[in-house]
């Protein structure tokens, strides 16, 4: 399984991943599941991926190689002329990739090479936009009213987003929403685990804000996780009481 989140806040974008992948207990892998292209000055891309791991690497491996194209090939990452149009070639992708391995393995691959995907970035002149990506190749795109996707398993974590969420917080309160929604994901289901992959995205500035690697020891996160924890039983503690008296 997977967790990942794309936020959008009035300051740009921020995004993150988990690496673990499991074929049962005891096949626990890491993979990065967080993808990021730019041009400086001109755009940054960036993309994660849920769902099966050797349909999401072919997508990705072909959207590297189409970067390495010569010039007068378009490309699906950076000659899209906007975020629309990267979205939808993205999009076209996927499906092609899911229908391509589908139909090679017959009736045994129905349903076994689906994978989701979030798509973020800003061209020049320009707004950040942020996309979520179905198996199917269509898409939907954030807005103020939806301002964050989940792909994975997005049920643990999304009820802190809902509470926490507000379009003007500086992207150091962003972070700290999106880890505590991922400290309670990694409680709840232990096929999403560490680390954690961090982008933020700065708006009008084309290249990472901040990249950060959570390890197994990061000591933040571990600050984050235990304060947390803390917090919620004394918010519990700090309740009226319910009377069993009560007719």
């Amino acid at each position: 399984m997977t967790y990942c989140i794309g936020m959008i806040v009035d300051k740009g974008i921020v995004m993150m991943s988990d690496t673990r992948t499991n074929s049962g207990v005891d096949n626990i892998s890491v993979f990065r599941k967080m993808f990021s292209w730019r041009v400086p000055g001109e755009r940054m891309i960036a993309v994660m991926t849920a769902g099966n791991l050797a349909t999401t690497q072919a997508v990705v491996s072909l959207l590297e190689e189409r970067t390495k194209e010569p010039e007068d090939r378009e490309t699906t990452l950076l000659n899209g002329s906007t975020m629309f149009n990267v979205a939808s070639e993205i999009g076209k992708l996927l499906r092609a990739t899911i229908q391509e391995r589908q139909l090679a393995n017959g009736e045994r691959g129905k349903g076994k090479f689906t994978a989701s995907m979030i798509v973020a970035g800003q061209i020049a002149g320009m707004q950040p936009r942020l996309f979520m990506i179905y198996p199917e190749g269509n898409f939907i795109e954030a807005s103020w009213d939806t301002p964050f996707f989940q792909i994975g398993e997005t049920k643990y974590g999304r009820p802190i987003l809902i509470r926490g969420y507000d379009r003007d917080m500086s992207f150091e309160d962003a972070v700290k929403l999106v880890m505590v929604s991922f400290d309670s994901t990694l409680k709840a289901n232990l096929s999403v685990g560490l680390p954690l992959d961090l982008l933020v995205i700065g708006r009008d500035e084309f290249a990472p804000t901040h990249e950060h690697r959570v390890e197994q020891d990061d000591p933040y996160f571990s600050q984050i996780s235990s304060g947390w924890g803390d917090k919620l039983k004394s918010a519990f503690h700090s309740l009226p009481d319910y009377s069993l008296d009560r007719r």
